[in-house]
């Protein structure tokens, strides 16, 4: 067992609440933000890599892009000029993120190299004892989860997997050392990773195979290299860049609306015409071959599943020396891949673009409330949490992307600025209401959550006819938000006390 070592994290200001931030992507630097600008300085963000970043740490695979206008996926106080691209490569963000730490005073406030493996709360003291997975533990007045929903990688539970000969990783886990050059590699899913990734690698593998369970629906990436000129622009021109960052998130506003209200399937597909239209003639004119277009012509509503951007997968796949197929895998053998018509695949790669397991958000870190409750084992597989912030029962814990925070349309950057101010806020109404810690009352979690739910219920998520990472084995929907960007941001405007019971500090 790992010696435990009692760790003391103070940076000055010991009378205000002492604040531990878990993860820095932009969820916890959003948080470490706030807080230095609002002049909370007792504060730390730990880290298990050795650098800030987050996904856009990890995730170094071949063609790795922002699929969100990088004017919008930033935060709205530090606006990038430099952008290289209106949909910026991963080195670019990971630099981006890396320069907000130094601009912002967080350096001395990080901690790098160091997971968190528990945060469990005592009642008589109001404070959670947070622990690393090397047994160093600190006490915080408020715990911070900002690990996000897409962290971990996910890998389908398909027979064999373990004993396949040749070389195999994830997306998220890219194997640099291992060269595709002349291989025949295998891409199993065709989500976000793999439309990015397998034109990157095409050209120079023996044959790719890419094994699809269901369509894609992808509309063209207005994606090009900035010209010198609209740096200067964006640089010089007072409102040049925000005009353009508004007009992102109205696109993403706009779409909002056909993705959550209650919609025929006429109708939805009346309002996401102009989508629609793009997707399908980008198919037409890049597929030329009647069969190949049919296996990438997807079978449910737009909105379903995420809308892709892409303007070069499709040429991929029409290469000579790519195929889709959309057999069910059954069994992964020594040396291929056995499909559900009885075919083997033979493959010397596989690469798994699987995505995230995304109904954790907490996981693997154990969290435990008040009467130690444990929060994984209160959610099973139906995590919630209101306004996607807070669980009755773990009192001066929030999360950050967690529960029914996710969006089909904008950006998840502008969704974590109005959680930070909210966190901020309630750091603020803590220190001024000299309390030991504050709970969400049981009503306003269960209201919150009722709401949510019957507005989901009509949505295109639980009604569009796919599966999808936003909903749980019962098709309950407990990623998505239920409605447009701005009603996140009203109502995360501030603390609403009514909506806690206050514990006072105990004498």
């Amino acid at each position: 067992m790992a010696q435990v070592t009692e760790v003391s994290y103070r940076f000055g200001m010991t009378n205000k609440p002492s604040v531990a931030i878990i993860g820095s992507g932009f969820s916890g630097l959003a948080a470490a933000i706030g807080l230095k600008q609002a002049g909370y300085d007792d504060f730390v963000v730990f880290e298990r890599a050795e650098g800030p970043g987050g996904v856009w740490r990890h995730n170094t695979y071949p063609g790795a892009a922002c699929d969100v206008a990088s004017s919008l996926y930033s935060f709205s106080f530090e606006p990038n000029p430099s952008w290289s691209r209106p949909f910026a490569p991963q080195p670019e963000i990971r630099a981006y993120l890396e320069r907000c730490v130094e601009k912002y005073g967080l350096t001395g406030h990080m901690r790098y190299g160091t997971e968190i493996a528990s945060a469990v709360f005592d009642e008589r003291s109001g404070l959670w004892t947070v622990e690393t997975t090397t047994g160093e533990r600190s006490t915080h007045t408020v715990v911070v989860a900002a690990g996000g929903q897409l962290t971990r990688p996910s890998f389908p539970n398909i027979q064999g997997r373990t004993d396949f000969q040749g070389t195999s990783f994830h997306s998220a886990e890219w194997d640099h050392d291992h060269d595709l050059t002349g291989q025949r590699v295998a891409v199993i899913g065709n989500g976000a990773s793999a439309v990015q990734l397998v034109p990157q690698i095409v050209d120079r593998v023996r044959s790719l195979t890419v094994f699809q369970r269901s369509a894609e629906y992808l509309i063209p990436k207005p994606d090009y290299g900035h010209a010198t000129w609209e740096h200067r622009l964006y640089d010089r021109v007072p409102g040049a860049l925000k005009a353009l960052r508004g007009a992102w998130w109205g696109i993403g506003e706009y779409a909002n609306p056909a993705l959550t209200l209650p919609m025929s399937r006429a109708v939805r597909h009346a309002y996401l015409a102009p989508l629609y239209l793009a997707s399908k003639a980008q198919l037409r004119l890049q597929i030329r071959d009647k069969d190949l277009r049919r296996k990438l012509t997807p079978d449910y509503q737009m909105g379903c599943k995420r809308i892709l951007l892409s303007s070069n997968y499709y040429p991929a796949l029409a290469r000579e020396n790519a195929d889709v197929v959309t057999d069910s895998i059954t069994e992964i053998a020594p040396h291929g891949i056995i499909t559900a018509d009885g075919t083997k695949h033979e493959v010397d790669t596989i690469i798994y673009a699987t995505g995230f397991q995304s109904g954790g958000f907490v996981a693997p870190m154990t969290v435990r409330g008040l009467d130690d409750r444990d929060l994984d084992r209160d959610w099973g597989t139906e995590p919630q949490a209101y306004l996607g912030l807070t669980v009755t029962g773990f009192p001066n814990f929030f999360l950050m992307y967690g529960p029914n925070t996710n969006f089909g349309g904008g950006s998840i950057v502008y969704i974590l600025e109005s959680q930070a101010r909210y966190i901020v806020d309630a750091v603020r109404t803590l220190a001024a209401r000299q309390v030991a810690y504050m709970d969400v009352r049981p009503a306003s979690f269960d209201a919150f959550s009722s709401e949510a739910q019957r507005r989901l219920a009509n949505s295109v998520w639980a009604t569009g006819g796919c599966n999808s990472w936003y909903t749980n084995d019962k098709g309950k929907v407990t990623n998505n938000w239920p409605g447009l960007m701005s009603e996140y941001r009203r109502r995360t405007a501030r603390v609403n006390p009514a909506d806690y019971r206050f514990v006072p500090a105990a004498r």
